[in-house]
């Protein structure tokens, strides 16, 4: 059997990685595309896995579509020659509209139900979607998802994100990063790049946060981009981290993660890491799972933020172990079965 699986975001590579060497070891084919974009690259390259690099990603909406358009075709191009069985994508809005187009059956991960455009643009297309079960899931048949073809699983995506990790208690050291004061604090800034978040790319929500805090404690900033990185380089007691980095080491070994995005916070929070989330978008159900778990904490207002980061710095040492699905078994096993029922049909 030859897989599919095209990359379009920097997590995904992680997410995948574990899915990708099961289905090697079972003795299957696999193909990976990438856009350029983020540390998508560095990171397949640091994981060993060989890769075809197809398109980017623009900035403005006009750019976001001459960009996604011209993908889809190029993409159309490459596939059509490579004779795949099942494609498996995390939120491309290319692989569906190419899978359909060719005919190949093709399976999707969703964690982001309010990612509207994508959403619209994707799940027609798809034959088999994979959920969380905290997901309404009106909010994937709303969009003309066929509920008969979805599957669902206990956890969230991140679940796959830690396998085979070996934390490296040396992390800070390693990166030469010398701490002053007796917390430290990892901090990660919204996707400002991204269609379903309205922010502006020269400010952060973080930097009030941070202004705050930066006296009681170190501060350590990963930025997604490098014009999101100039918005901390010339704060004092705030040191930015290049990528790519070894993130779960740094993520286990601080005090506190506060994160204005979605990936992160969730790792941190399966890592046991106190999280706080300052997501500027509506909160997602992925996030809830955790909230309500007792995981992580939400906030959007400075002075709660700030008492929050308080009361957790000096209350850190919880249990905050949380049971999940096997999700790289259940994705897999979804493969199989959609190459089986394509077979038969």
């Amino acid at each position: 059997m030859k897989i599919w699986i095209d990359i379009v975001n920097t997590p995904h590579v992680r997410f995948f990685n574990g899915i990708i060497k099961k289905l090697k070891a079972d003795g299957h084919d696999v193909l990976i595309t990438a856009r350029d974009y983020s540390n998508i690259h560095d990171l397949l390259d640091i994981f060993g896995l060989e890769y075809t690099s197809i398109g980017n990603h623009g900035v403005t909406l006009e750019e976001k579509l001459l960009s996604s358009t011209k993908r889809a075709y190029e993409l159309s191009k490459f596939i059509s020659k490579q004779d795949i069985d099942v494609a498996i994508t995390k939120h491309s809005i290319e692989l569906p509209r190419v899978a359909f187009g060719l005919g190949i059956p093709n399976i999707f991960i969703l964690d982001n139900e309010h990612a509207v455009a994508a959403n619209k643009l994707t799940l027609p297309l798809t034959n088999k979607l994979i959920i969380p079960e905290i997901f309404d899931v009106w909010n994937t048949i709303k969009f003309g998802m066929d509920p008969n073809n979805i599957v669902r699983y206990n956890g969230t995506c991140e679940v796959t994100h830690l396998e085979d990790f070996k934390y490296n208690e040396n992390i800070l050291e390693d990166l030469g990063i010398k701490l002053t004061k007796e917390h430290v604090i990892l901090m990660r800034p919204e996707p400002s790049l991204a269609s379903y978040l309205d922010t502006d790319c020269t400010k952060s929500v973080l930097t009030p946060i941070i202004n705050e805090l930066k006296d009681i404690a170190d501060i350590l900033v990963i930025p997604r981009f490098k014009a999101q990185s100039d918005i901390f380089k010339n704060i004092p007691n705030v040191q930015v981290i290049k990528t790519p980095v070894d993130t779960f080491s740094l993520m286990k070994r601080v005090d506190l993660v506060i994160g204005a995005g979605g990936t992160m916070n969730r790792e941190a929070a399966l890592l046991g890491t106190p999280v706080i989330s300052c997501y500027p978008g509506k909160q997602l159900s992925v996030d809830t799972y955790y909230i309500e778990k007792g995981l992580m904490k939400r906030s959007t207002d400075l002075n709660e933020i700030i008492a929050l980061s308080k009361e957790l710095l000096e209350n850190k040492h919880v249990d905050r172990h949380v049971e999940t699905d096997n999700l790289i078994d259940l994705i897999v096993n979804e493969i199989y079965k959609t190459y089986s029922e394509n077979k038969n049909n």
